[in-house]
């Protein structure tokens, strides 16, 4: 299992108030023991290839991999024109992870937002007219779709428009593709949807193929029914804080185990910083234990079930081995 991070608490900065650059974060990112950066497609301010090189080349030089790129595309949005211009910058996003991942790196894909009018079968019905056309892009780069369960994009005016678990699979199940799809898991996500995070992993674990890490803390003498909403759901209430990975209501131990058990040994990606780099690093070094514990220390990066969907599909493997020497 390999360690990377993404700048949750400074991504304001590095996108819509441009006060820190990609460049800048990198050096940041230095002083923490990880493997890889996950990147934000906000963070492109060009997407030129000189640009996007230039990234790679300060990625390489910090010894840095880039596993995954996180991208928010809309495609719920009910004007056609917004859709077709969403699914080209994904498309463009999935060159630029091919581009600094190189085969076997990620990109994000979401369904898009609630749009009000929005029924829940034309949203699921372009949601997954868009994956499935961006699959042989994907598949022809050798970048994997992971379509997060997610609750909403700083940028968007409305929630994820498959928050809720059963849309959530409904869309997943709708793609037979395992080798170039799948789900990248967020236990956070998964409590701000309403349901108990390990036991949504285990209705999802068959098609994991990247986790991000982060965990919630209620205010004390707040309950989550206090801020349930009238569809179940919790949506980012004060009262749920952002917080140091394995101190909230996350189960991480039976995730962990759960993880182990399918075959899981490949990126988590530490989604913190909200409250500092001090706590991003307590976050890290709380899954480098992790690793110790449930991983037996490995670096390698394999996942079972998505190896054995690549070769069903007559592909090579995007296995990595362990890496050689001490990590960072």
């Amino acid at each position: 299992m390999r360690i990377s991070v993404f700048p949750k608490g400074d991504l304001d900065a590095l996108t819509s108030q441009r006060t820190m650059t990609v460049f800048d974060w990198i050096e940041k990112a230095k002083v923490l023991p990880i493997e890889g950066l996950e990147l934000y497609s906000g963070m492109f301010w060009q997407i030129a290839d000189a640009f996007v090189d230039r990234v790679g080349d300060a990625l390489v030089a910090a010894g840095f991999q880039m596993p995954m790129m996180c991208v928010s595309p809309d495609f719920t949005n009910p004007n056609p024109s917004i859709r077709a211009a969403e699914f080209d910058r994904q498309i463009e996003m999935i060159r630029i992870t091919a581009r600094l991942g190189g085969r076997g790196a990620s990109a994000r894909v979401l369904s898009g937002q609630r749009h009000p009018g929005v029924s829940r079968e034309q949203g699921v019905e372009w949601a997954v007219d868009a994956i499935r056309r961006l699959l042989p892009t994907a598949r022809e780069l050798g970048v994997t779709l992971a379509i997060e369960n997610h609750y909403k994009d700083g940028g968007w005016l409305y929630p994820e428009f498959a928050q809720l678990p059963d849309v959530f699979l409904e869309i997943v199940n709708s793609i037979d593709d395992r080798a170039s799809f799948g789900v990248q898991y967020d236990p956070s996500n998964a409590i701000v949807a309403g349901t108990e995070s390990a036991d949504f992993l285990e209705c999802v674990i068959d098609r994991v193929v990247t986790m991000q890490a982060s965990d919630r803390s209620l205010t004390p003498g707040t309950s989550l029914d206090d801020l349930r909403q009238g569809d179940g759901t919790i949506g980012y209430s004060p009262a749920l804080q952002h917080g140091v990975i394995g101190r909230g209501l996350n189960d991480y131990p039976r995730i962990f185990r759960t993880l182990v058990e399918a075959g899981y040994d490949g990126w988590i990606s530490v989604e913190d910083g909200v409250n500092g780099i001090g706590e991003m690093l307590e976050s890290v070094e709380f899954l480098r234990r992790a690793r110790d514990e449930f991983w037996n220390g490995s670096t390698a990066v394999r996942v079972q079930k998505h190896e054995q969907a690549l070769a069903d599909a007559g592909l090579p493997s995007i296995a990595e081995p362990p890496l050689a020497g001490p990590t960072r």
